[in-house]
């Protein structure tokens, strides 16, 4: 592909080993990019000299095919009228111009297989860069959710520890402790009643009975 091809093929291979040795990702592949949009700058600037030399070549060949024309026909006039040492004047120039004609012919070919390899190497270039870019989106995608990942999987180191662990343990016995802290209290409440609490408590009902007896009462005289 010539010049832009090497060029090119020098931008990915340093890409490709720079990025093994980027800290920020991101960072580098927006500078390789920017690298490569400079790079196509260049060869536009370099393609529009090679069209211009390309033109120049093809302006200059249409004038001296021009002029052959016109002196042909100005020597067969200068015939016509008898004038031949005229005629032959006539075509002394036209073979000149005859001359200018081939060799700016042969220049404007050249220059138009330059100019259109040129073109070619350069969307070739230009559609390099968009698939790059589209490969930097995914990339650039790739390397987010890989950060996203790292700091959950950082995030989550903490986990289970022992550190963790231990400190449920601990929390876990504190809590049985205060559990049977509770219970016990309570017993001691329990055992702590004094004789005259026991006597008061056969006096009371909870009513039950005093309603069983009067249902039954009720029973009985309707039986009556």
């Amino acid at each position: 592909m010539g010049i832009f091809k090497r060029l090119r093929d020098l931008t990915m291979a340093s890409m490709n080993d720079l990025l093994d040795k980027a800290e920020d990702p991101v960072k580098m592949l927006n500078q390789f990019l920017r690298d490569m949009e400079q790079d196509i700058q260049e060869a536009e600037v370099a393609v529009a000299k090679q069209i211009a030399i390309e033109k120049k070549f093809k302006q200059q060949y249409e004038e001296a095919e021009e002029m052959v024309g016109k002196r042909t026909e100005q020597a067969m006039k200068a015939l016509e009228q008898g004038n031949e040492d005229l005629a032959r004047r006539a075509l002394e120039d036209k073979k000149e111009h005859q001359t200018r004609f081939d060799e700016m012919k042969r220049q404007y070919d050249i220059a138009k297989t330059n100019a259109d390899q040129l073109r070619n190497q350069l969307s070739d270039m230009k559609d390099e860069f968009s698939k790059m870019k589209n490969k930097k989106d995914l990339l650039i995608a790739r390397a987010e959710a890989a950060k996203a990942q790292k700091h959950i999987n950082q995030a989550m180191s903490g986990f289970g520890t022992d550190n963790a662990a231990k400190g449920f343990d601990r929390m876990s016995e504190k809590v049985l402790q205060l559990e049977a802290e509770a219970q016990a209290s309570g017993e001691l409440r329990s055992k702590g009643k004094s004789l005259d609490d026991e006597l008061d408590q056969l006096g009371k009902s909870d009513g039950i009975d005093d309603e069983l007896a009067a249902m039954k009462a009720k029973l009985a005289e309707k039986k009556q």
